[in-house]
């Protein structure tokens, strides 16, 4: 098999949400940490769009962040073409990172508000050194051309678009430096839902003309169905299931991927009948023992409660559940 493009082996992220030192000394408390990510690993293959998915708080963006360096891991490691991007030296680093880009969740806070349009679009050229002057003026009004919008709004300032063509300018940004590998963001969750259409069907043509690989992150599992290939489903910062798309929106193997599915409200999507959300997403500073599922499962046991399930296979992929 070809080496996948990423590899994500063991990934942790915690934070520290003490109190002040001063304050827990008086008080006599220790540290807490919150672990927005744990344990997670999973592979992407050049080409495919492989997306995450969960409730909010499961820890899709922090994973997102760390694969283009904004977080540091706690523990773990993550492997861009076979290199591991923690071990690089700092000019060898650089010159990998021109080849991963990232386009964010809300395009009116992710564009320069002081730049105009063409500076936003030629700083990744200037930045690794791919065109200057001319060279990058025309660049900047190809890349424009590219996501439906025209050269001449180079000379605009982001606040003269709509949030829609904000998204295409920032695809625009992430074009620029070449790259192989995007990280969207929920890049459409901020925008109208016919704007939205729009939006996945250019980037679905990027792709096909460019040969990206995606991550994509959202928790909007229509969206999922029409963008991804394969598929990786968060709970409380744990992988419990990843699965081919086809196949996990068919038969789910993990109980949360079924309540997901279950609470569409598109019943074409899931085949089934619509059904709430049981319960709420755990404190994950105090998270529950064993599984932390366990309290909003269906089919819960006590052998759910004694020890984190670990990874089964599946099908497609795997799932980490005790009852698969």
């Amino acid at each position: 098999m070809a080496e996948p493009l990423l590899r994500v082996e063991g990934l942790w992220r915690r934070f520290d949400v003490s109190k002040p030192w001063l304050n827990r000394v008086i008080e006599r408390e220790e540290q807490q940490f919150l672990t927005a990510v744990a344990d997670v690993s999973f592979e992407i293959a050049r080409g495919e769009t492989f997306a995450l998915v969960g409730e909010s708080g499961s820890g899709k963006s922090t994973i997102a962040r760390m694969i283009v360096g904004l977080l540091g891991a706690s523990d773990g490691r993550i492997l861009f073409d076979g290199k591991d991007m923690s071990a690089l030296p700092a000019a060898e680093l650089r010159a990998l990172r021109r080849r991963f880009q990232m386009i964010f969740q809300d395009p009116f806070a992710s564009l320069n508000p002081r730049w105009r349009v063409g500076d936003i679009i030629a700083e990744p050229l200037r930045t690794f050194g791919l065109a200057s002057g001319a060279a990058a003026e025309a660049e900047v009004g190809r890349l424009l051309d590219t996501v439906g919008l025209s050269a001449k709004d180079a000379e605009k300032f982001p606040h003269e678009f709509s949030g829609g063509q904000r998204q295409r300018i920032a695809i625009a940004r992430a074009l620029s430096s070449k790259p192989e590998f995007i990280v969207c963001d929920e890049p459409t969750s901020a925008l109208d839902v016919s704007v939205q259409a729009q939006i996945l069907n250019l980037m679905r043509d990027l792709q096909d003309e460019f040969g990206l690989t995606y991550l994509f992150i959202s928790h909007d599992l229509s969206v999922v169905r029409h963008m991804a290939t394969r598929i990786g489903v968060l709970y409380l910062g744990r992988l419990v299931e990843t699965a081919e798309a086809k196949t996990l929106f068919r038969a789910p193997c993990h109980p949360y991927t079924r309540m997901l599915l279950d609470a569409v409200p598109d019943l074409a999507l899931s085949g089934r009948r619509r059904k709430p959300v049981l319960g709420e997403i755990p404190n994950p500073i105090s998270p529950p023992p064993g599984c932390a599922f366990h309290p909003r499962c269906p089919v819960m046991t006590e052998a759910c409660k004694a020890a984190v399930p670990e990874p089964r296979p599946t099908p497609s992929g795997m799932a980490a559940c005790i009852r698969v």
